[in-house]
């Protein structure tokens, strides 16, 4: 009774922490808690419920929103430790650990940065030793905190496995709450005393109370997150089927949108498949695929004067990106891929041809398919979400001088349809189970002849300047990533591999 009071008494007299000052503090340890302390939000239940998404599916994620209720009971009315216990049996029990780390490094880290709290991250940023003592798993929040964040100490929640599976059980000294955090940082400091402590609620008391100087991050007033262009580190590559941070309501409509959203994609992609493509814009526009055509595309080449074939260069987006230039321009285009799915490339409407990687044979068949007639390729070999493109493969540059730049976006409001740790033959019904998905394609300039190789620019000076240029109309930013580095950094492998792709556990996600 009288420890509690202690700290009822010392937590009357913690400041609020924009009462920290952020300036000298460099040679200073900073001690942080996580939910509504360096993110705003105080519930964990979206990440959880990524995880359980992201590995386990719809039935897992139905399984942990049941369970949400009794954990929120128990969070109230028992303890905050129950609840969370609640949370981690519903989402991780049985799931492999390797699994559990893949979202932790390819997906978690997008939705985590978003909601980082401005004033708790000018604090723990300012000083030079950093430490996040969290009632979360460790296990999901390590990956984030140490390679985003710069954490030096992440000490959190630890699971409990078995024979490489989560048991969904915590092992000792359990969840990491009010005594237990305080037992945790005298271990981890021993004798030391940090200077700062950080927290949000009644349970981070007992290790406040430890620090030198503690301080209060409130719920209210409500501020807004870090911005995109002021993250300590930019998030360029990420993987995950869901757009939006799941709350317990926009999972439920997710579940429930599933079945009919499937149906849905099923009958967008036979329209695309099936009709004439001079139809296809007007099918996609009936059952709710929205198209936006910019600029003025070239018209299709004249085979009796012997012109060849335009190569269209597309910023990539998804896997449909040929298809819907396609629709655009109303009649097919050949496509050049890297690799796609076999079923990907059974129900396409165009044709595709898959590179070979061997530079000599993938020149002379692009040189053939524009003898033939248009053809698009897509210079990045890989999809990026971001506002980014990635580095611009230069052969194409090589082979022909009618090239027409053209800038690709998409918007989806609940799936994304791409993945890299995933089967990418679902890609494609992933875009189109969306609501209301949507392209833009617009179309730049023919590059001007002066600026090809047959005026003396090399293949690369090429592949940049229209990188730059696509960059510029879409508000993008070009970078040197490649596709290696993005598969590398997502699913531990060259991207070579196409069907559910080992993802090795120690491969750190970086930019």
């Amino acid at each position: 009774m009288t420890m509690a009071a202690n700290h009822n008494s010392s937590a009357s007299r913690f400041p609020t922490i924009d009462r920290c000052a952020s300036i000298g503090r460099e040679n200073h340890t900073v001690v942080a808690d996580m939910d509504g302390t360096l993110l705003r939000g105080r519930s964990s239940f979206p990440y959880f419920a990524l995880v359980a998404f992201e590995v386990g599916g719809a039935l897992r994620l139905l399984f942990l929103l049941l369970a949400s209720p009794l954990a929120g009971i128990l969070y109230y009315f028992l303890s905050e430790s129950a609840g969370i216990q609640v949370l981690i049996f519903a989402t991780m029990a049985g799931m492999k650990v390797s699994d559990i780390e893949s979202v932790a490094r390819a997906v978690l880290p997008k939705f985590y940065s978003t909601d980082l709290h401005p004033e708790s991250w000018r604090v723990f940023s300012s000083c030079g030793k950093r430490c996040v003592l969290t009632a979360n798993p460790r296990i999901m929040v390590e990956a984030f905190l140490k390679d985003y964040l710069g954490a030096d100490m992440v000490v959190g929640t630890e699971i409990g496995t078995y024979k490489g599976r989560a048991t969904g059980l915590v092992n000792k000294p359990g969840i990491l709450v009010g005594g237990n955090k305080a037992s945790a940082l005298r271990k981890t400091f021993g004798d030391e005393v940090p200077e700062i402590g950080l927290g949000d609620r009644k349970t981070d008391f007992p290790f406040m109370t430890l620090c030198k100087e503690s301080y209060m991050v409130k719920p209210k007033p409500e501020v807004e997150a870090v911005t995109r262009d002021k993250l300590p580190k930019p998030i360029v590559f990420h993987d995950g089927r869901l757009v939006q941070k799941p709350t317990p309501l926009l999972a439920l409509l997710t579940i429930l949108w599933i079945p009919v959203g499937f149906i849905l994609a099923c009958l967008r992609i036979a329209a695309g498949a099936l009709l004439p493509m001079q139809l296809v814009y007007y099918a996609f526009w009936a059952l709710g695929v929205r198209v936006t055509i910019k600029g003025t595309p070239p018209p299709p080449p004249q085979k009796s004067t012997g012109q060849t074939g335009v190569l269209f260069i597309c910023s990539h987006r998804a896997v449909l990106d040929p298809i819907f230039l396609s629709t655009a321009l109303g009649r097919p285009i050949a496509a050049v891929t890297y690799s796609v799915s076999r079923l990907s490339e059974i129900l396409s409407p165009i044709k595709t041809v898959r590179l070979t990687r061997d530079r000599a044979s993938d020149a002379s068949m692009i040189k053939k398919l524009l003898e033939e007639g248009d053809l698009v390729i897509c210079p990045e070999g890989t999809t990026c979400r971001e506002p980014f493109l990635l580095r611009f493969s230069a052969l194409f540059a090589e082979l022909t001088d009618q090239i027409v730049p053209v800038a690709m976006a998409n918007r989806m409001s609940m799936f994304h349809g791409t993945t890299a740790r995933g089967w990418k033959g679902m890609d494609p019904f992933y875009f189109f189970m969306n609501p209301s998905p949507a392209y833009e394609v617009t179309f730049l300039n023919k590059l001007p002849q002066e600026l090809t190789c047959t005026a003396g620019k090399s293949s690369h000076e090429v592949a940049n300047y229209i990188q730059r240029l696509i960059a510029a109309s879409l508000s993008y930013e070009c970078t040197s990533f490649t596709r290696k580095d993005k598969y590398k950094a997502l699913a531990g492998n060259d991207g070579s591999v196409v069907e559910k792709p080992k993802v090795k556990p120690n491969q750190v996600m970086g930019c």
